[in-house]
């Protein structure tokens, strides 16, 4: 499985910026799908993550409310929108793929098997 995340850029704080992450392979869309996202000097966060069916999504605290994670199947892509966003959101995001069953446990970076190259996104206050 190979990922390829988009969507990244400047934006002010309040604004919104939807990203993008394209899967390729066979099996792609039976992956459960996440979001992490890391600023620098900081150690790579949760944010969200969603079913391969895209029925049950999964998200901390810190983006509950602003941030929604969604897949559309039939073009292997997931998508996460971020609206809200505070200068504290600014990290280079990434998606990841996990073959591993999708609960709580998909909040750790560990249980993810694929990774795309990360898309930097930048609020300014």
């Amino acid at each position: 499985v190979q990922l390829q995340a988009s969507g990244g850029g400047l934006v002010q704080a309040g604004g919104s910026l939807r990203l993008s992450c394209a899967a390729s392979g066979r099996t792609a869309s039976s992956y459960n799908m996440g979001w992490f996202r890391q600023a620098p000097g900081k150690e790579r966060e949760f944010v969200a993550a969603i079913s391969w069916r895209g029925s049950g999504t999964y998200y901390p605290d810190s983006v509950k409310g602003r941030f929604t994670i969604s897949r559309d199947t039939a073009k292997n892509t997931v998508y996460l929108q971020m609206n809200s966003l505070k200068p504290d959101d600014t990290a280079v995001y990434y998606c990841a793929a996990s073959n591993k069953g999708f609960n709580s446990r998909l909040a750790i970076s560990d249980r993810y098997d694929y990774w795309g190259q990360g898309t930097l996104v930048t609020v300014s206050s």
